[in-house]
């Protein structure tokens, strides 16, 4: 029997809030920091339902690095 998602409570409730606020992500930014939190206390993968969170953070990673990989030396 596979384990429950650890995170499957915030994700249900990001999906409520967000009904209840036409979608309006903004409306939501407290239930998504929950989200954040706690996909942040499980190991990449544990949660199927942090994917999508994991996903932004890889790409948040590899946008800081390219941006500091494009800063010249200061002349």
């Amino acid at each position: 029997m596979p384990q429950k998602d650890p995170c499957q409570k915030q994700a249900c409730e990001i999906q409520k809030c967000l009904q209840a606020n036409n979608y309006m992500e903004s409306k939501c930014e407290a239930v998504l920091q929950e989200m954040r939190k706690c996909c942040g206390r499980y190991p990449p993968g544990r949660s199927i339902c942090c994917s999508g969170f994991e996903l932004e953070d890889k790409e948040r990673q590899k946008q800081k690095s390219a941006s500091k990989g494009t800063q010249g030396p200061h002349a």
